[in-house]
């Protein structure tokens, strides 16, 4: 029987919906097979303007799962009223079962406290009886001193029959301070906390305050206010940190032009909008520029400042002066619109590091079944990485993606990044992105350390006929630079390609660092995310058309590479053709591939040649391969060629809209991995946490 947890407030405010999507969350990274189920819905978005239900619609567009739709609320209470309590829980009940069956474990999200409605908490209840779900109360520490919070916990738990019924609680919006080093806030609030201190119920989370978790987008205040758009930019991107409104001179009104700064000031503010725009070009990252009252706005000093506009600086228009606008600026909900998702990831981030979800895990009544889903993917590589702690470098320095990746990966300690570039070009570049460089990670001017390498890449490449003033030559190419570092062992890997292309990757790699002696060539693989599970492709970026030794060495690589990274090895090598009913060049090729990798590695599942789909699907394999230990349940898929590889991870990426994580590169002595042009930052960040983890099998 799946266990469920059913998340209640204990009193307004407590960020229910962002507690319960980091439960499902903090479950699904450890590979629990999790479901979310929202019985009622309460409240749709009024900060976007959509209708829906919020929880529901962040877990279907930040996860891979797809709950029902919950019953609303109006219907709900409709049926309460005429007395039909037992069929409302009978649909509750079924739509459970329907939208739950093939998980262990279930959130369960309960209904908001409303003032004047004490209906909800009892109909919360009755959802716990019916469903047999095991309580867990979720607080705000928030405009209260730790006395009230209390009890404020007791008398929430006095509806679910006392303190002794609860799992436990987690507390939300704890605010901490900067001399608050010496305890974590579980420690600390523990000790305040005479509930807990007592140990009358269990503390399963406290989820430190964040102010920048708070901060909305100016589209957000664009919508709240209503106000015309005179000039997008970059609203839908920009962070409102500060909010002004302008009234003193422009000497003495300085302070307010700022990263994340939205400015109010009259439209007739001519100097305002100046020295606006001065800042913007200037590279501060300005939130926006809102100019009120039912007044003309000068055309003339808006085309004047058009470069300024061009940078990304959003420019609004309200007819309410400026007094009533700041007014009603402050009144907006701190809600998440629905449309937020980088806000919506943050948070759910920021609160998974504060709950104890081995404890749940544990507490389970049966043991779990555990499988390597994306999410636990995503957080064993990060965590393999954090353990590592390798230097890596990466020459594209001065690259917005990479200094964002850079940044994210030194202060989440995934690695120790190196960006190769002028320390003055990279810092612009941060500011410009509003990213705080950390104070552990490394910028080194490539003019500066040039030097050191000519003689040591010289001596390696000098039997190719390479000069002195060759070496020197090619040490202006970073990407050949950052490789020598690797080679000479001064850092641990290396990633490129933002702006370089694979083979400029690749070319100084194997010219310097060269091949494994173990490896008969350097080949890629692909970690495919799919909905339930992670795959390896192999090859589908680097051997245009491996011979039979090669592709052996492909599948032996590919399945060590998995299972370094915790996918059991099962390889399927793909053909046309599965087993002996086929014949022809290719098919022969990947059944002799076959037979010569089983023979290197008797110790792995290797298996072909099978179709793609014997290898995949159970049913397929049970007629075409009832023998296979491998068909229908292939972790890693080997494909023949390039052209086979790279079409069939394109097509499965783009159709399936599935997350694919590569190419990483095996073979070479020592890691160096290539990002697509297109990269996310995200890619970036875990090509790192890839380089990283590769580093420690050298």
């Amino acid at each position: 029987m799946k266990h469920a947890f059913f998340l209640a407030p204990a009193g307004t405010g407590a960020g229910l919906t962002t507690v319960s999507l980091s439960l499902v969350s903090a479950l699904d990274r450890r590979g629990v097979r999790i479901a979310f189920f929202k019985p009622i819905s309460q409240l749709t978005d009024s900060i976007s303007g959509l209708e829906l239900e919020r929880s529901t619609h962040f877990i279907r567009a930040t996860t891979t799962l797809q709950p029902a739709d919950p019953m609303p609320v109006a219907t709900a209470t409709k049926m309460i009223s005429e007395g039909r309590l037992d069929e409302l829980l009978g649909q509750v009940l079924a739509a459970f079962h329907n939208s739950t069956a093939s998980a262990d474990v279930v959130v369960i999200e309960g209904l908001r406290f409303a003032r004047g409605d004490s209906r909800l908490g009892s109909l919360n209840q009755e959802i716990v009886k019916s469903l047999n779900a095991e309580v867990i109360l979720v607080a705000s520490r928030t405009d209260k001193s730790t006395d009230q919070l209390d009890e404020q916990i007791e008398y929430a738990a006095k509806i679910f029959g006392g303190l002794h019924k609860l799992l436990g609680v987690i507390v939300n919006h704890y605010p901490i301070s900067e001399d608050d080093t010496l305890a974590s806030p579980a420690e600390r609030f523990r000790s305040e906390s005479q509930l807990f201190r007592r140990g009358k119920v269990h503390l399963i989370g406290v989820v430190p305050q964040s102010d920048s978790l708070t901060y909305p987008r100016t589209l957000d205040i664009q919508r709240h206010l209503r106000a015309e758009v005179l000039h997008a930019g970059e609203m839908e991107q920009r962070r409102v940190k500060k909010k002004y409104l302008v009234s003193l001179t422009v000497p003495n009104s300085l302070f307010t032009l700022v990263p994340g700064a939205i400015v109010l000031a009259g439209a007739d503010r001519t100097d305002v909008i100046v020295a606006v725009a001065m800042a913007a070009l200037g590279k501060v990252p300005i939130a926006g520029l809102i100019l009120t009252g039912d007044i003309p706005v000068d055309e003339r000093i808006i085309e004047f400042c058009r470069p300024a506009l061009d940078t990304g600086l959003p420019l609004l228009r309200v007819k309410t002066n400026s007094y009533d606008t700041a007014t009603q600026l402050f009144q907006l909900s701190s809600a998440v619109a629905a449309d937020d998702l980088e806000r919506t990831r943050a948070a759910v981030e920021h609160v998974v590091q504060s709950l104890d979800v081995e404890q749940l895990i544990s507490h389970s009544k049966k043991e779990l079944e555990f499988r390597l889903s994306p999410a636990a993917f995503m957080y064993q590589l990060t965590e393999k990485a954090r353990a590592a702690k390798k230097r890596i470098v990466l020459p594209e320095g001065s690259e917005p993606r990479t200094v964002k990746a850079g940044a994210i990966c030194a202060r989440r300690g995934i690695a120790r990044c190196v960006l190769l570039g002028k320390p003055s070009e990279v810092q612009a570049v941060a500011k410009s992105q509003d990213v705080e460089l950390p104070d552990n990670l490394e910028i080194l001017d490539p003019a500066l350390i040039r030097s050191n390498y000519v003689n040591p890449l010289f001596e390696a490449r000098k039997h190719k006929g390479l000069s002195m003033e060759m070496a020197a030559s090619q040490l202006e190419d970073n990407v050949v630079l950052g490789t020598m570092m690797v080679a000479l062992g001064e850092v641990d890997g290396l990633v490129s390609g933002a702006v370089h292309s694979t083979a400029h990757t690749i070319r100084p790699a194997l010219q310097i660092i060269k091949t494994k002696p173990s490896a008969h060539a350097v080949s890629s693989i692909f970690f495919m995310c799919l909905p339930e599970q992670v795959l390896v492709y192999g090859d589908c970026a680097v051997v245009p058309d491996p011979d039979v030794e090669t592709l052996a060495d492909i599948a032996i690589q590919s399945a060590d590479s998995a299972k370094a990274f915790g996918i059991p090895p099962r390889v399927a090598m793909n053909s046309y053709s599965t087993g002996e009913s086929g014949s022809g060049t290719d098919v022969d090729k990947v059944r002799a591939a076959t037979k010569l990798a089983q023979s290197k590695r008797p110790d792995l599942l290797i298996d072909g040649p099978l179709q793609y789909d014997a290898a995949f699907m159970p049913d397929v394999a049970k007629v075409k391969a009832p023998n296979s230990p491998v068909a229908g349940r292939a972790t890693v898929f080997i494909f023949p060629d390039l052209n086979t590889g790279n079409t069939t991870y394109k097509a499965v990426q783009r159709s399936a809209n599935v997350i694919s994580v590569g190419p990483m590169l095996q073979g070479l002595r020592r890691p160096v991995n290539d990002l697509s042009r297109g990269a996310l930052v995200d890619d970036i960040v875990y090509t790192i946490a890839l380089t990283a983890i590769q580093a420690t099998q050298v």
